[in-house]
């Protein structure tokens, strides 16, 4: 635990594993949780409305294996401008 004894906040942690604020350890970090997020939030609302993967897939315009990506974050999700 060493390394961890110095440790107050969740801050501290998350600057100690990721980098500080800026960093580009940090900004990574900060974007994969973003992502992370994105595919839960989307995963949620799917469920709610009762959609299977393809049928959100079919409403979207898109392919299932596209969804799924999405969902467990497995593609860097770009919002088209």
């Amino acid at each position: 635990m060493g390394k961890y004894n110095n440790i107050n906040s969740f801050e501290e942690l998350i600057e100690l594993e990721h980098g500080k604020i800026g960093s580009e350890t940090r900004n990574k970090f900060e974007e994969e949780a973003q992502m992370f997020i994105v595919g839960e939030m989307l995963k949620e609302a799917r469920k709610e409305a009762k959609l299977t993967q393809k049928q959100l897939a079919d409403k979207a315009g898109t392919k299932k294996s596209y969804i799924s990506k999405l969902e467990s974050t497995l593609i860097n999700q770009k919002v088209p401008n």
